[in-house]
């Protein structure tokens, strides 16, 4: 009777999982579409809507033009039922951004902090956090969780940063945060989060390549449909691979590597100048000198794309900081450079650019716990 029993809730639970996850797919649906498209009988939809609704999960409100006999309720998911917390931790800074169940930004943010791997500074990030929550009027019992995105590559279990050199950050302890606030944390590195951001924006991609163009240079490969991390954590360091052996010292004591051309940072000091005006200038007066020093820089980001999607036969994602900055013009220039000595042809739809720009690891971050949460969980 036991086995019965348990049977009968899981699969009252699954029902429950299936009705959920429709409205949650179609965005806006109906009672009888529920019903005929799950091949359900009514009876069950309408207690799982009725149970949902009790809940807080979905919502009825309005409904759709007639068809010819009474008007269909409207039902969709509560969006903001649950919220995820995604901040993106660098050198200077760090950003935080609040996310809705469907991925959508409700609010974003640039804390200016220093990092120092001190208890001043993680009580500091965790008092803004809860600063934040407060202005926005979160609820706490909203607050699905907190990821937390940095520069660094993080342990296979999660819970350190192994290897840091950027920000000096490495033994960084997920329980750093998890100590200092009351939600559950995550810990990610950077650029698997801003794969995972480009990943959900766009779900028809089995495989891509992801250039994180932030003031420090990331890479991320995606492979059946997941972000490859390796046996050490270390797939998709673009950044270090080596394309003049005597070119400029890298942060990592090498030189040459690709993150002194194609970073944001790397950029900022060609240019002599910040970004932001570096782009104005261009933009409006198209320079010669500004003008050959962004050729510059996007030889050498087509040159890595060339030779890296040899290895990775799969779309190409130009995302982060200067992601935004890009115009039609530089990618078709970009594309012609790629394709120049290219014994493959790629295609115009095969480049793509993010349009997240700085806030793409703390959003990617934040997708964590939006897919933790819509998993449908039976015990």
């Amino acid at each position: 009777m036991r086995e019965k029993g348990m049977t009968t809730i899981n699969l009252k639970k699954i029902n429950r999982n299936k009705v959920y996850q429709y409205i949650y797919q179609q965005k806006e649906t109906s009672k009888l579409q529920i019903v005929q498209d799950l091949q359900m009988g009514l009876s069950t939809v309408s207690q799982n809507l009725n149970e949902l609704e009790l809940d807080g999960l979905i919502r009825r409100n309005g409904y759709f033009e007639s068809t010819g006999g009474r008007k269909a309720q409207i039902i969709r998911i509560v969006e903001d039922f649950r919220i995820s917390l995604g901040l993106g931790i660098l050198k200077d800074m760090f950003h935080i951004v609040a996310v809705n169940l469907y991925g959508e930004v409700m609010a974003t943010e640039t804390i200016e902090l220093p990092y120092v791997n001190s208890d001043t500074y993680y009580t500091s990030l965790a008092e803004s956090v809860e600063t934040f929550i407060l202005d926005h009027q979160y609820e706490p019992e909203k607050i699905e969780g907190i990821s937390i995105a940095t520069q660094g590559i993080i342990s296979p279990d999660g819970t350190t940063v192994i290897y840091g050199d950027i920000m000096g950050n490495t033994q960084m302890k997920l329980s750093d945060f998890s100590s200092r606030l009351p939600y559950s944390c995550h810990l990610e590195h950077d650029s698997k989060s801003a794969a995972d951001l480009e990943l959900w924006n766009h779900p028809q991609f089995d495989s891509a390549l992801i250039f994180l163009l932030n003031p420090n240079l990331g890479g991320a490969i995606i492979t059946n449909h997941e972000v490859h991390q390796g046996k050490h954590m270390h797939s998709g360091l673009f950044e270090h691979i080596c394309i003049d052996p005597d070119g400029p010292e890298c942060y990592c004591g090498h030189r040459g590597c690709l993150e002194t051309y194609c970073s944001a940072n790397a950029l900022k000091e060609a240019a002599g100048m910040p970004i932001k005006d570096f782009f104005n200038i261009l933009h409006t007066t198209q320079t010669p000198t500004l003008l050959r020093i962004w050729r510059d820089y996007l030889d050498h980001l087509a040159f890595a794309i060339r030779n890296l999607n040899l290895v990775i036969d799969s779309p190409v994602i130009i995302s982060g900081y200067l992601a935004p900055y890009f115009r039609n013009t530089d990618m078709q220039y970009l594309l012609e450079k790629i394709n120049e000595q290219s014994l493959f042809h790629m295609e115009e739809d095969q480049l793509l650019v993010g349009n997240h720009g700085q806030y793409t690891p703390a959003i990617g971050a934040a997708l964590y716990y939006v897919k933790e949460f819509l998993s449908p969980v039976v015990s």
